[in-house]
């Protein structure tokens, strides 16, 4: 497969998948098992930095003003309401940094091309997509324990097939939290997970040992980076409307095909 194509390939499902609740890492592994030989999936470490930072800058991008305020109230002397806030931010970084950090070589082991765990997984985000949708009295703001909760709902995301943005979306709704708070919270809470990582994968200074060039990285980084623009946008409206139902039932869907894939040779 030419390498441009497959650099915008890889933005394109890094782009909208780290933002619409369909998982990342599950369709990355598919990818892999589709072409097979192709590889998607072990892209280079610097062209995986890449498309991370593409999609932490679409965030960014969009939530420039709340990513300043935040800022704002973190290193204010006042208790106010940022300062709370970016408390309950950095409260939900901690269950999926310490799974990260003590379990790293496990997860790895997850990450080989297994079909039939993405596919149950996606069946499991389906599911949690599912029930979200039919939450009522969605009008609460994020507390602490919301915050730990829906922490805990990220770190169990590290598997493959379970969504990232589905699993805290999902939960913060269940947990009676506003659609729109929900959304904006679960991208929030993020940012700063993904230029951790990726301050860890530059410092561990295999970051330089990559074949790809510079037109392919910077394929790789303007699809994922304008993709995952779209993907927030449209996935706040989502949130805010019910729409989730769709997703549900293309998850169910894709990870029925895996599992019968597999199921079925």
């Amino acid at each position: 497969m030419p390498e441009l194509i497959e650099s915008a390939i890889l933005g394109l499902i890094q782009g909208l998948t780290e933002f619409l609740p369909v998982s990342s890492s599950g369709h990355l592994e598919l990818a892999n098992a589709l072409f097979e030989g192709q590889n998607l999936g072990e892209s280079s470490l610097l062209m995986t930095v890449t498309l991370h930072a593409a999609t932490a800058f679409s965030t960014i991008a969009i939530f420039w003003k709340d990513i300043l305020e935040i800022l704002k109230g973190l290193f204010s002397f006042k208790w106010n309401e940022e300062k709370i806030y970016s408390l309950k931010i950095i409260l939900s970084m901690i269950p999926a940094a310490a799974v990260g950090l003590i379990f790293e070589d496990n997860i790895e082991a997850l990450f080989r091309a297994d079909v039939l765990l993405v596919g149950i997984m996606l069946l499991v985000t389906g599911g949690l997509l599912f029930l979200a949708d039919r939450a009522k009295n969605t009008s609460k703001k994020v507390s602490f324990p919301h915050a730990l909760i829906v922490g805990v709902a990220q770190a169990i995301a590290i598997m493959p097939g379970i969504s990232r943005s589905g699993a805290t979306i999902s939960a913060s709704v269940l947990l009676g939290i506003d659609r729109e708070r929900a959304a904006k919270f679960s991208f929030l809470m993020v940012v700063p997970l993904i230029l951790g990582k990726m301050a860890k994968d530059i410092a561990s200074g295999e970051i330089t040992q990559t074949s790809n060039s510079s037109m392919e990285l910077l394929v790789g980084f303007t699809v994922a980076f304008f993709t995952g623009l779209l993907a927030c946008v449209w996935m706040i409206k989502l949130v805010k409307n019910s729409k989730l139902t769709y997703f549900s039932v293309y998850c169910f869907i894709v990870g029925g095909i895996a599992i019968a894939s597999v199921l079925l040779k």
